[in-house]
């Protein structure tokens, strides 16, 4: 595999060996409705993924995003940043796994995933998980479904920015760990401009 940056396809299954390493992204814009997805096994002593996605859905969109890594060797590493913003109906679900198998000793392994709510009807449904059968390893996941944080709208406000603006501000700055490059925030900040009312 050596190394490299992809675009995930909606479906996509790697195998990372000794000393190589791997960096997936993806992205779910509005009007898409997605089904994602990745399975990576680290295979080799060494081997490294990282991950960012983030999806923007502003109508009934539907996501479901599975990320299985699994850690069969030992001194890997991975980390997985998945951020999203939610409106309209939308739904979205985000199956999230990690697997260290025994003897991968030594993995350091991270999964994120953050959400925005910005309609009451929207729902996200986040699962992430570890499964540890090895000693010595540092692994770490977590989950958070919010709003948007009143008292920074409020501090943008008062400085001038109108609420709309202030709202693709604070979203854009969310979502930014999830998006590689200036490209990718000028993407976002376009399709955030869209769905906001």
């Amino acid at each position: 595999m050596g190394h490299g940056r992809y675009i995930a396809p909606p479906e996509a299954r790697y195998v990372v060996g000794a000393g190589e390493s791997l960096e997936l992204t993806f992205s779910v814009m509005p009007g898409e409705s997605k089904d994602i997805d990745i399975s990576v096994d680290l295979a080799g002593e060494g081997a490294s993924f990282d991950l960012k996605g983030f999806y923007i859905l502003g109508g009934e969109e539907k996501v479901n995003i599975r990320v299985l890594v699994h850690h069969k060797a030992p001194g890997c590493r991975c980390s997985q940043t998945v951020n999203g913003v939610a409106g309209g109906s939308s739904q979205v679900r985000f199956d999230g796994r990690i697997i260290v198998a025994p003897g991968a000793d030594g993995t350091d392994a991270a999964q994120t995933n953050r959400n925005v709510l910005i309609s009451d009807s929207a729902r996200v449904e986040t699962t992430p998980q570890l499964e540890i059968y090895a000693d010595d390893v540092k692994c770490s996941h977590g989950a958070t479904v919010g709003k948007l944080n009143e008292e920074e709208l409020f501090y943008m406000r008062s400085r001038g920015i109108p609420d709309r603006e202030a709202k693709v501000l604070q979203l854009v700055s969310f979502l930014s760990p999830a998006v590689s490059g200036e490209d990718g925030i000028a993407a976002v900040e376009d399709a955030l401009r869209r769905i906001m009312v």
